[in-house]
């Protein structure tokens, strides 16, 4: 785990080392960099070392291996020793005990096919000095970042954008990215918040020509939205299979020469992640949750209660409300894009503790995408029986709904108008009310949209396809990768395995969703090593009480940071319809507390890490 830097533009050797501090929090352990010499170009590798297995300096990167293999590399690749059991048997020699090497001896061996043999999450760049060429691929979920610039000409790549940033004179801040962070949250693959820089797509490989400057991408993964491989056995035999992959996945990312943890809320994916853990593992497992005063948001009695039943060494963060605003007003320097999930500060604050024990730390992320577990699943599935409707009638509907004094009728007035479950759900996710949206451009045209809108699968299926690719990549991935890092501290996800994934895309829905019970077959499982009773409540997400901060103790601070001069110095909203909605959240009538957080973090970033830049 680390950051990872490389370009093949002429920076001194100051300027590489304030690139990589600036991202250093992602590995402290060791920063290196190396300068090598090409026909056309002087390449600079660079790399912040957070060290995880074999913690020798001989697995210090920019690694060289046979010479004229240079790799700088982000993340774990789980199945490195079986990978290296067989290219040692092919004459490959190794001196170290990381997977690095491995990575580098499996790129000579399968060439550019290599990523098809790694089991893990990764972002690395490969300079292969005989082909003059760089080679790289980001993990096929997106668990780790990868950023680059391409001129047409030079390249340049990092795990953060603003280790490109430092020293790059010719960028310009997109306001389609702006407008599509006002829809999302988070700015959508490939998009940065640089028009100049882009992101690696999530299961993509690439190469860059050192002498044409050519840059070429192309997937090497994706899951499997056609419905072409449907699993033919019986819920039994699924049940017992998944239960072989999780064991496996869970028991590979245990590995590690430092100590190592499991995140535990509560919930079905992490008490079954520390389930899994604690009966794999030969020591005593630490488990780590988050405790809030606030009444309503507190679900750390039920991660106890898991712990107390798989006695494990548990430890219990509680949420200081000091601490958590010192983290809001640092927000930016981590999430060095523009970012609004607010779930990612309760994320840092676990991260910070958390790292006080243990370097790496196992989480349950992957459950509710792969295995049918949002209730907003279910909501949009009973809600689309509406849309049979003829609109005439449903328009009668939202009439009458939108003089309710409830904001949430209200909503439901506003999504009676959508012409069918595909248009809800994307509203769900962009938000119903957008008006106060100022833009030219099509925020949901995205190129995901294809695992939403076609009929190789019901809607379960197709929206649980789509969070695959959308909000889990874009947000929650992101969030977890970000909030560890800053306190270097590895975050790894066994449902991210792609076996899991696979597997979970293959099964009928009734194995994951049946007769009101979601993420079936997990709880099934789950129940063979924990007790049921232990779940019977309503799943709770894991967010901070801003709806109640924003109007009482941060009032204040709100709207002295979004007044009248300050809501005029950001893109693309009405500031008008804006002030409006910031005075119905102070009155209690409508809840915007996720629109005063996306700008707070807005006008953040634009002030912080956006002064000098244009908007384009």
């Amino acid at each position: 785990m680390c950051g990872i830097y490389g370009t093949t533009l002429n920076y001194s050797e100051q300027q590489v080392k304030d690139k990589l501090k600036r991202t250093a929090f992602r590995g402290p352990d060791k920063m290196g960099w190396q300068f090598y010499k090409s026909d056309n170009h002087q390449i600079t590798f660079g790399h912040n070392r957070l060290s995880i297995i074999d913690l020798d300096p001989r697995s210090d990167q920019p690694f060289t291996y046979y010479e004229h293999i240079h790799i700088v590399f982000n993340g774990e690749v789980y199945n490195f020793k079986i990978i290296k059991e067989t290219l040692t048997k092919k004459g490959y020699k190794f001196t170290t005990t990381s997977d690095t090497e491995v990575l580098c001896a499996a790129y000579l061996e399968y060439g550019q096919n290599c990523v098809d043999h790694f089991d893990g999450m990764f972002a690395f760049v490969i300079y292969d000095e005989k082909k003059q060429h760089f080679f790289g691929a980001r993990d096929r979920l997106g668990k780790k970042p990868f950023y680059y610039y391409h001129n047409g000409k030079s390249f340049e790549f990092a795990s953060q954008i603003s280790s490109i940033q430092m020293y790059m004179d010719d960028l310009t801040i997109s306001e389609k990215a702006i407008a599509y962070y006002l829809a999302w949250g988070n700015i959508p693959d490939p998009q940065s918040i640089f028009n100049e820089v882009k992101k690696l797509k999530a299961g993509h490989k690439f190469t860059f020509d050192l002498n044409t400057g050519q840059f070429e991408t192309e997937p090497y993964w994706d899951i499997d939205y056609k419905n072409e491989r449907p699993y033919q056995g019986t819920y039994e035999d699924a049940k017992k299979e998944l239960n072989h992959i999780l064991k496996d996945t869970v028991s590979a990312r245990l590995f590690a020469d430092v100590p190592v943890g499991v995140f535990l809320s509560g919930g079905v994916d992490s008490s079954l992640v520390a389930s899994i853990a604690s009966q794999t593992s030969n020591t005593k497992i630490k488990t780590f949750s988050v405790k809030f005063n606030e009444k309503g948001f507190d679900e750390s009695k039920y991660a106890q209660q898991v712990a107390n039943h798989l006695q494990t060494d548990h430890n219990v963060i509680e949420c200081n409300y000091d601490e958590g605003i010192d983290l809001i007003q640092d927000f930016c320097h981590y999430y060095d894009e523009p970012f609004s999930d607010s779930s990612a500060i309760p994320s840092m604050l676990l991260a910070k503790h958390t790292k006080k024990q243990v370097t790496v730390a196992l989480s349950g992320d992957g459950g509710d995408e792969s295995f049918i577990g949002y209730h907003r699943y279910d909501w949009a599935k009973k809600g689309s029986v509406v849309y049979k409707l003829p609109l005439s009638v449903r328009k009668v509907g939202a009439s009458i709904l939108a003089l309710a004094p409830n904001y949430k009728l209200k909503v439901i007035s506003k999504a009676l108008l959508y012409k069918d479950q595909n248009e809800v759900y994307l509203s769900a996710m962009t938000g119903v009310d957008r008006s106060y949206v100022k833009t030219k451009y099509d925020t949901r045209d995205i190129d995901e949209l294809k695992y939403l809108v076609h009929d190789n699968k019901n809607f379960y299926e197709r929206i649980s396809d789509f969070d695959t690719k959308t909000y889990l990549n874009f947000d929650i991935n992101t969030k977890v990768d970000r909030a560890t890092m800053a306190f270097s501290l590895e975050a790894r996800a066994p449902l991210l395995d792609h076996r899991v994934v696979d597997f979970a895309n293959s099964l009928p829905t009734e194995f994951k969703f049946h007769k009101g019970v979601m993420k079936r077959i997990l709880k099934d499982v789950l129940y063979e090593s924990v007790p049921k009773h232990i779940f019977d409540r309503p799943k709770a997400g894991f967010t901070m009480p801003f709806s109640r901060w924003f109007k009482e103790d941060l009032k204040d601070y709100v709207l002295s940071e979004l007044d009248d001069q300050s809501l005029k110095s950001i893109p693309c909203i009405d500031v008008e319809k804006v002030q409006f909605m910031i005075k119905q959240h102070m009155d209690g009538s409508w809840n915007r507390y996720p629109l005063i957080w996306n700008l707070l973090v807005l006008k953040q970033w634009l002030n912080n890490n956006g002064k000098g830049y244009s908007i384009k």
